[in-house]
């Protein structure tokens, strides 16, 4: 290898580094997660109160020092060094935004890093809100099915876990997350690189722990591992703002590939959008929360979901943390990417998505750093890449359906079921 060249990987090693410096104490929902006796608190005043939560300060020099010590090193591979220069940038939001913990200026820049309902969508003419309400007219149409989307909450923490724990053992050995029920979470679940944890009173539906383990387990604990791993590029392994959008959009996607999504999982994505939109309008936490309350009708489900919208932010309006615009519009990403890498015949850049955090565009410079033998394989990916067979036919069962124009069709089925009766069965479930 040229000296030049060793130069070159040396100057990325070192700004890979920096940055993981740099972003190893942003820890968003750490620093931004409400106690448990939040929750208590409200229902034991009839959820009548704003909840009163308090921040950890965050001083942002320190980060913002490294910052510029790694914004001064010059690297003359193109797509590495925009990629440095766009992780650096998220990076400085985001001490910004803690930094702004409880006050308008958290969301000011949440809204820069996560996106909005109404702010449009890079490379495609939509925005969160859109998707949003797709999903609801979806919904709605279903709806006059008379079709149950709301499975019942019948499976223990216990359950849950002893499914979870075989197969994270099977699929990570030695590196498998531990499986943890504990009494005290502000989640009915809450998943780490290294363990995923459970509350104890919390109940789960049919589907709960097959999501949990392809959205949890299979991709955000194996890219924070296959991460780890990125020696050279440690940076690969920090979960923050920057990469949120593609990584949820990820673990969304395979949730539908594996077949382990519900409607009912739709539902909630669209209104936590919807929630968001309201909460920028000005409603205050009471507010957001009576309007899950009117979706679910579960008194805790719906504080966890209002509490979701205003953490990091101001509880009586205006100010929400609007992370939760990323999952469908991540999924869109995803999905839309997988497709295009299938359909532009660059399948060998899929194993690539999994080598650790990352954005989409990062991928012109990912395939520079394997050049460079710098980016080591990923060791761990879902089930569906390693024996891709379903998610090709599924690719091309997309392809081909993609073709047709579905308007005559539909046209034909209203002109052809005009007069017919609609046909109610009773639920065999019963």
């Amino acid at each position: 290898m040229s000296q030049s060249l060793e130069l070159e990987r040396k100057r990325i090693r070192r700004a890979a580094k920096g940055l993981a410096a740099a972003v190893k104490p942003i820890k968003v929902l750490r620093a931004i997660d409400w106690p448990a006796e939040l929750r208590v608190r409200f229902f034991e005043r009839k959820a009548t109160e704003l909840p009163r939560p308090r921040y950890p300060a965050f001083d942002p020099a320190p980060t913002q020092e490294l910052l510029r010590e790694v914004r001064s090193i010059r690297i003359a591979t193109t797509s590495v060094a925009e990629w440095i220069a766009r992780q650096a940038e998220a990076i400085e939001g985001a001490a910004l935004m803690l930094a702004g913990a409880g006050t308008p200026a958290f969301f000011a820049h949440g809204r820069q890093l996560y996106g909005e309902p109404r702010a449009r969508l890079l490379a495609h003419p939509t925005t969160p809100l859109d998707l949003a309400t797709s999903v609801r007219d979806v919904l709605e149409q279903l709806g006059m099915l008379n079709i149950d989307l709301s499975p019942p909450r019948s499976h223990s923490a216990a359950e849950v876990a002893e499914r979870l724990s075989g197969a994270v053992v099977q699929h990570f050995g030695a590196s498998a997350p531990r499986i943890e029920i504990v009494d005290v979470l502000s989640a009915n679940a809450l998943a780490g690189a290294s363990a995923i944890r459970l509350r104890r009173d919390a109940r789960f539906t049919d589907r709960d722990a097959e999501q949990l383990l392809q959205h949890e387990a299979y991709i955000h604990v194996a890219t924070a591992l296959n991460g780890r791993a990125q020696k050279d590029l440690p940076i690969l392994a920090a979960s923050h703002p920057y990469n949120a959008r593609f990584q949820e959009g990820l673990a969304v996607f395979a949730e539908i590939v594996s077949g382990a999504i519900e409607m009912d999982r739709f539902a909630r994505l669209a209104d936590r959008v919807f929630a968001i939109q309201l909460a920028i309008d000005g409603a205050d936490f009471l507010e957001v929360y009576r309007f899950f309350l009117d979706r679910t009708g579960r008194a805790e489900q719906s504080f966890e979901n209002a509490r979701r919208v205003f953490r990091g932010g101001v509880v009586t309006g205006g100010a929400p943390f609007t992370k939760d615009c990323v999952y469908l519009f991540g999924l869109l990403q995803a999905g839309n990417t997988i497709r295009a890498l299938f359909a532009s015949g660059r399948s060998d850049i899929l194993p690539l998505l999994f080598c650790g955090k990352l954005d989409v565009r990062d991928l012109p410079a990912l395939c520079e750093l394997a050049a460079l033998e710098l980016l080591r394989p990923p060791r761990f990916v879902p089930p569906w890449i390693r024996d891709p067979r379903t998610l090709f036919a599924l690719l091309t069962y997309n392809a081909f359906t993609s073709r047709i124009d579905l308007a005559p069709l539909v046209a034909i089925a209203n002109d052809l079921l005009r007069d017919a009766p609609r046909v109610t069965f009773d639920d065999p479930r019963k």
